[in-house]
């Protein structure tokens, strides 16, 4: 028989983070977010692309999901989809003042390094050629003013009109 263990916060997200990085019990080794190649090149705004892995790994995979696809009702999907805000007045901000963004433990430069890493992990394809990459003083100004229960409506009403700017 096994005991039931009970750990504190930190040590269920290190937990967490290694049998991920493990595929413990996930069925699916492909779902895995991998850990990036540090030897090719970095994405705009990440100076460090392991360290914002790290960051992802212990701060958002847990409710994004190792492949950035959400969880029904809780934390919607990342994958091919997040950039798709950029690309729509108030998108930008909105990425920036989403409750888990917001609320994140982590500082200013860290999470302006994990949003890019972010937006080139999980939807690259959407990304606009103009982009400029967030940085702290912008994710600081950003989540000062944290999206609660609005948050859905506004994802919904950013995603349509993203969709018909892309219709032609």
């Amino acid at each position: 028989m096994i005991a039931a263990v009970r750990l504190t916060r930190p040590a269920a997200l290190l937990a967490a983070a290694y049998f991920s990085m493990l595929g413990a019990g996930s069925g699916n080794a492909g779902a895995q977010t991998p850990a990036p190649n540090t030897a090719m090149s970095s994405p705009a705004g990440v100076d460090n692309p392991q360290r914002a892995w790290q960051h992802w790994t212990l701060n958002c995979q847990g409710c994004h999901r190792p492949d950035g696809t959400g969880s029904a009702g809780t934390a919607p999907s990342l994958a091919g989809t997040v950039a798709r805000f950029l690309s729509v007045p108030g998108g930008r901000e909105y990425l920036g003042r989403v409750p888990g963004v917001a609320t994140s433990p982590l500082s200013n430069a860290d999470l302006s390094e994990v949003m890019n890493w972010m937006l080139w992990r999980f939807d690259k394809e959407h990304i606009p050629a103009n982009f400029q990459p967030y940085v702290a003083a912008e994710i600081g100004q950003l989540r000062s003013a944290p999206l609660r229960l609005e948050a859905s409506l506004l994802r919904a009403a950013l995603l349509k009109k993203a969709d018909e700017s892309a219709t032609p």
